[in-house]
């Protein structure tokens, strides 16, 4: 294909407005992983072995591992394309996160080992983390990368979320942190990694001080986050999007991927928390509740309020959102990084690509199926909108 090797032309030469939204969830992020290598080895059927994930999405999201995820496909190599395929994302995780997590050897003291861990400090120590991100992105920067990402953080001094955008550098050169930082941020999880300290400086000579945390406390789903920063640049006026109409949600093609969630009903019950204090709610029944009850009200809220909208507006085809909701076990930590529980969330992401399309009840806290379609067949309707896409802008932009 003639386009397939140049820049994804902007949303103002085509008819759409291409948005990938990844959610937080620690080794969880196999999940996501195992749904993107599906989905661009459809966008390579269509358009060659060379296509990328970033070379389709006008704006790349996520939280947490998902921040992670987020810059795999969008820091760009030595050659000025994606440092990782889609289908790398499998070997990294597989690779990295028994270092990432490295598991108790001593089983029957795992328990108290967490307790006393939780009281004393973070989880772990995040320098193996810390390292891989830095030695993998480099000196790669915010506006360095092949598309526009999304990537939310909490300041804790602040007590506010803080976006890193590329739309917002563009404005505050001061965000224009090294992608490392950023990642690193994303993913200090509160109790199991530490929080990050970084600096930047603006062309003035100007420092600004970031003291940042998992960007899960702001919005674990950052699908709304990233749909709210095109909307201001709309709203701005910038010649690289064409005007939306209020409401006009048709004009957005959204795919959100969820780490999935728990819904056992033997992990947490009101019997018990009416009884818990602080240490309890930071771990319990070999979890941490107050972590994932933030966390995952966070996605599925997000989720429940775009459902109803792109609905409401006769768009649900537009939008996609890719959630397990029945895992139970060692594959709902988030930290269990043994080669069994990765190779089971491996598994995971792949069944997850033949069960039917849903949406989350609120009501309920249950997914409901929401047509006839699979996920894996409607990766494949969206694969084909996104190829038509970007040869529709790159046509308009030749003439």
């Amino acid at each position: 294909m003639e386009a397939t090797n140049v820049p994804l032309h902007p949303p103002t030469y085509g008819n759409l407005i291409t948005i990938l939204s990844i959610d937080g969830g620690g080794i969880r992020g196999l999940i996501p992983g195992t749904i993107l290598c599906f989905l661009e080895s459809e966008l390579q059927k269509l358009d060659g072995e060379d296509a990328r994930i970033a070379d389709y999405f006008d704006v790349i999201a996520g939280t947490s591992t998902g921040g992670l995820v987020t810059a795999m496909l969008s820091s760009p190599n030595e050659k000025n394309r994606p440092l990782f395929a889609a289908k790398d994302i499998k070997d990294f995780y597989l690779n990295h996160s028994p270092k990432i997590f490295p598991q108790n050897r001593f089983p029957l003291f795992h328990q108290a080992t967490k307790i006393i861990g939780a009281l004393l400090g973070p989880k772990y120590n995040g320098k193996y983390l810390h390292s891989l991100v830095k030695e993998k992105l480099g000196n790669t920067r915010m506006h360095q990368t092949l598309t526009n990402v999304v990537i939310p953080t909490f300041d804790i001094k602040q007590l506010q979320p803080t976006i890193f955008s590329s739309f917002k550098v563009k404005k505050n050169p001061n965000l224009d942190a090294l992608l490392s930082d950023v990642c690193i941020a994303t993913s200090a999880a509160p109790t199991y990694l530490p929080a990050h300290y970084f600096q930047t400086k603006d062309p003035k000579g100007k420092v600004r001080e970031f003291n940042l945390i998992d960007g899960g406390i702001a919005a674990n789903n950052p699908a709304l986050v990233a749909i709210s920063e095109v909307t201001k640049e709309v709203i701005r006026g910038s010649p690289l999007f064409f005007p939306v109409e209020q409401m006009d949600y048709a004009r957005f093609l959204v795919i959100s991927i969820g780490t999935g969630t728990s819904k056992d009903d033997e992990k947490y019950n009101a019997h018990e928390a009416a009884k818990w204090g602080i240490l309890s709610w930071l771990t319990s029944n070999g979890s941490t509740p107050i972590i994932d009850a933030f966390s995952q009200s966070s996605a599925d809220m997000v989720d429940l309020h775009l459902s109803v909208v792109f609905q409401a507006l006769h768009s649900e085809k537009s939008y996609l959102r890719i959630q397990e909701d029945t895992l139970t076990g060692h594959v709902s930590s988030v930290d269990v990084a043994t080669k069994e529980n990765l190779d089971d969330l491996v598994k995971v992401g792949e069944g997850l690509l033949k069960k039917p399309v849903s949406r989350v009840n609120l009501e309920t806290g249950l997914l409901e199926r929401s047509g006839q379609e699979t996920n894996e067949e409607a990766l494949i309707r969206f694969a084909k909108q996104l190829s038509q896409e970007k040869r529709l802008r790159h046509a308009r932009k030749s003439q």
